[in-house]
């Protein structure tokens, strides 16, 4: 360790783009050295992508530091060692109200409280796995509030992301069927969300580019802008860093688009359901897939 230099930096970096992304979830790779990890993955056409070369870097760096903080090297010979790539994003689909229906109408055992959180709240599969039962506090007749901020369980992906979001009447009515201290999802993690999600669009016969359980918040975001509520509003809800910049980054890159020019519209008088019955002013369960819908109900406040 304390032999390393910055022209091992450059190599270890220029070596990166060499591995492929089934690295870590083929037996065959674990416990395997760089130059075995490249042997394995010659010839493959599943290299990673420039995202996670970006994070395995920046992993490695964060690592050397450590390592400079206990006193084992004086400095870190990688931290002047630039990543140049350009990470272009990624086109994550928006969930239609169709496909929104039939997930939540599978009412699948381990997804559903979870997927239905996220869909109203528009939070991250991490944030809301993360949620604490007292992150959860009841402000008067405002109703309930959940406060996303760093806890034992989970940090958070920026500072804006440290947020107070309102829950939807749908999700206050959940409330005392989840635990009543500790975790509130105490079985998920986001990788067993992100797989569960995957097992599921395949067994509905969803798949389709694009479409991943980040498309949850996408969707969220989308009713958001269809029933006129105000960019930078939408931008504090969802934890984005500039709720009035001129990127337009909430609306411009996470929406569908709006389909109406009605600005006297609010969250509130959304008024979600995924139902059997068209007239059921409830929120149940389906006895088959293909009779659930969500629809939009215009109230009055």
């Amino acid at each position: 360790m304390t032999q390393l230099t910055r022209d091992d930096g450059r190599v270890f970096l220029d070596t990166i783009p060499l591995l492929s992304k089934v690295i870590g979830k083929s037996e065959k790779t674990r416990r395997k050295g760089l130059d075995d990890l490249v042997a394995f993955s010659w010839g493959r056409h599943d290299l990673i992508a420039v995202r996670t070369q970006k994070r395995i870097w920046s992993q490695v760096k964060h690592f050397l530091d450590w390592i400079v903080y206990e006193g084992k090297l004086d400095q870190n010979p990688f931290r002047t060692v630039r990543f140049d790539r350009k990470v272009r994003p990624s086109p994550y689909a928006v969930l239609t109200d169709e496909e929104v229906a039939r997930f939540l109408g599978a009412e699948d055992r381990e997804l559903h409280r979870v997927l239905l959180f996220c869909l109203l709240t528009g939070m991250r599969s991490g944030e809301a796995v993360g949620l604490l039962r007292e992150d959860l506090q009841r402000k008067g007749n405002l109703g309930w509030f959940a406060l996303v901020r760093p806890n034992e369980v989970r940090e958070l992906k920026t500072d804006a992301a440290s947020r107070q979001v309102p829950l939807h009447p749908v999700l206050q009515d959940l409330l005392p069927r989840l635990p009543s201290e500790g975790r509130l999802f105490p079985d998920l993690t986001v990788n067993i969300v992100t797989k569960r999600f995957s097992e599921l669009w395949d067994r509905l016969e969803l798949k389709r580019p694009g479409l991943v359980f980040h498309s949850t918040r996408k969707w969220f975001i989308t009713q958001c802008e269809r029933t006129g509520v105000p960019e930078h509003f939408t931008a504090s809800l969802v934890g984005h860093k500039s709720a009035r910049s001129e990127n337009q980054l909430t609306y411009g890159i996470y929406s569908a688009g709006s389909v109406t020019s009605n600005s006297g519209t609010s969250l509130t008088r959304y008024d979600y359901r995924y139902e059997t019955v068209p007239e059921h002013r409830g929120v149940r369960g389906a006895g088959s897939d293909n009779s659930v819908r969500v629809r939009r109900h215009e109230g009055t406040g």
